[in-house]
C-alpha cells in the first residue's frame, strides 16, 4: 500500500500539536506501508515541499494556503492508494486529489474551524476561506479520524451532513522512548530556572485556543514559593502577543518568579524542562486532545489541565493529574478553580510525584504510536 500524507507541519518545521502527530505517525507507518509525504514550505529529507504563488506574496494567508494546496494536488502521484490529509491547510488538496485521481480520502480531525472562531482575529475574512476548506472536504471525505471521543462528537455537531459510521476515534500517541524523564539542573538554571524551587510549567503557542491569559490571571494566587515558567511563542497576531507580554510584566511585578522563554524550544529542552516541573498546566479552552499533556505524563509529572474536548480521555483526574471545570461564562471562577487545583499539588510535592508516576504507566500502556499507526492502516484497507 502507498499512502500520500498531506500537511502543513513535518520535520524540522513543527510549531504545534498536529505537527508533532504527523512526525510520529509517519514514522510507524512507514514500517508497515510506503508514505510520500507533501508538506509546506521547502523540500527536506523525507518529504516534497510546496509553497504558495509568488504571485500572492501580498494577499491573504488563506488564500496562499488555498495555493499551496493547488501546487501540492499537482505533486501527488496518481499511483497512490490513498490520501490522508491533516488540519484545514492540507485539507482542500487531499479534496482536490480525491476528485482528480478517484483516490480514497482520509481527514484527521485535530481541531475544527468552526469551534475556534477567534481566528478571524488571525485571519480575517481568510476564516472564511479557511471554513469552506475544512467544510468541503470533511462532507466528501472517505474517512474522518477523530483524536478523541470528544473530537468525533465535535465533527458530527459541527459538520451534520458527515455519516457517523465513516467517523473514527484512533487517538494520538507519544513515543515514550523519546519523552521520558532527563533530568538537567544546568539547562534550566541557563534558562534562569530555579532547579530548587517547585514550578508550574506552561508549553504552547500564543493563541487563544490555548488559554495562557487565564493562566497568568490564576498565577496572581498561586502559593509564593512557585515559579512560573512559559514555554510561550509563536502568537497568532501582534495583538494578542501585546496582551500576554503586558500580563506577564503585571504577574511579574505582583509576585515575581515568572520565567517567559518566548522562541521556539528543542524538543530536549522541552522534555528536560517537564522533568522538573512541579506540575503541568493546560488552561486550553478548547483542546481535541491536548498531546502535550501526555508528553508531560510521559515525562512522569501531574497535569493541571482544563475539562475541554479530549482532555479527560488523557489526564485521569485524581490519579495523574487533576481536572478543572471550564465555564466560558465565568472566566474568573476558572481561574480561580485552576489556581486552586495548581496549589493543591504545589502544596503537595509527594501527591505531585506520585501522580506522575502514573501519568507515565497510563501513556506507556495506553498511547503507543505502533498500535495507532497499525489501526490507521487497517483503515486505509477498508478504503482500498
Amino acid at each position: 500500500m502507498r499512502v500520500g500524507m498531506l500537511t502543513n507541519e513535518y520535520p524540522p518545521d513543527i510549531y504545534g500539536g498536529a505537527g508533532v502527530h504527523v512526525d510520529f505517525l509517519v514514522r510507524e507507518l512507514r514500517r508497515l506501508v510506503d508514505v510520500d509525504v507533501h508538506c509546506f514550505g521547502a523540500d527536506r529529507e523525507g518529504a516534497r515541499g510546496y509553497r504558495a504563488d509568488p504571485e500572492l506574496a501580498a494577499a491573504n494567508a488563506a488564500l496562499r494556503t488555498l495555493s499551496t494546496d493547488l501546487r501540492m494536488t499537482a505533486g501527488v502521484d496518481p499511483a497512490v492508494d490513498v490520501l490522508h490529509s491533516h488540519t484545514w491547510y492540507a485539507n482542500l488538496a487531499g479534496h482536490l486529489g480525491k476528485l482528480l485521481y478517484g483516490r480514497p480520502h482520509v481527514v484527521t480531525a485535530h481541531s475544527l474551524e468552526p469551534l475556534r472562531p477567534w481566528k478571524a482575529e488571525q485571519l480575517g475574512g481568510g476564516y472564511a476561506l479557511s471554513s469552506w476548506a475544512e467544510r468541503t472536504a470533511y462532507l466528501a471525505a472517505d474517512a474522518v479520524v477523530a483524536v478523541s471521543a470528544g473530537m468525533r462528537d465535535d465533527v458530527l455537531a459541527a459538520y451534520p451532513g458527515v455519516d457517523p459510521e465513516r467517523v473514527h476515534v484512533i487517538h494520538n500517541g507519544i513515543d515514550t522512548e523519546l519523552y521520558q524523564p532527563r533530568p538537567d539542573a544546568e539547562l534550566l538554571r541557563g534558562h534562569g530556572i530555579d532547579p530548587d524551587r517547585p514550578y508550574v510549567l506552561y508549553v504552547g503557542r500564543i493563541t487563544r485556543q490555548k488559554g495562557l491569559p487565564h493562566l497568568l490571571g490564576a498565577a496572581v494566587d498561586l502559593v509564593p514559593e512557585a515559579q512560573i515558567v512559559l514555554a510561550a511563542a509563536a502568537p497568532d497576531t501582534d495583538e494578542l502577543a501585546a496582551e500576554v507580554a503586558a500580563a506577564v510584566e503585571e504577574l511579574d511585578a505582583h509576585r515575581g518568579g515568572t520565567v517567559w522563554l518566548d522562541t521556539m524550544l528543542s524538543r530536549d529542552e522541552v522534555i528536560t524542562l517537564l522533568t522538573h516541573a512541579t506540575v503541568f498546566c493546560c488552561p486550553s479552552v478548547y483542546e481535541p486532545l491536548g498531546i502535550v499533556n501526555l508528553e508531560a505524563m510521559a515525562c512522569e509529572t501531574a497535569v493541571v489541565a482544563s475539562d475541554v474536548g479530549g482532555i479527560p480521555e488523557v489526564v485521569d483526574d485524581g490519579t495523574t493529574g487533576l481536572l478543572v471545570h471550564y465555564d466560558e461564562a465565568d472566566p474568573g471562577g476558572f481561574e480561580a478553580r485552576l489556581a486552586g487545583a495548581l496549589n493543591a499539588l504545589l502544596t503537595a510535592p509527594d501527591r505531585a510525584a506520585e501522580m506522575g508516576r502514573a501519568g507515565r504507566v497510563r501513556a506507556v500502556a495506553e498511547f503507543g504510536w505502533d498500535a495507532i499507526a497499525a489501526r490507521t492502516v487497517e483503515l486505509y484497507r477498508t478504503l482500498t
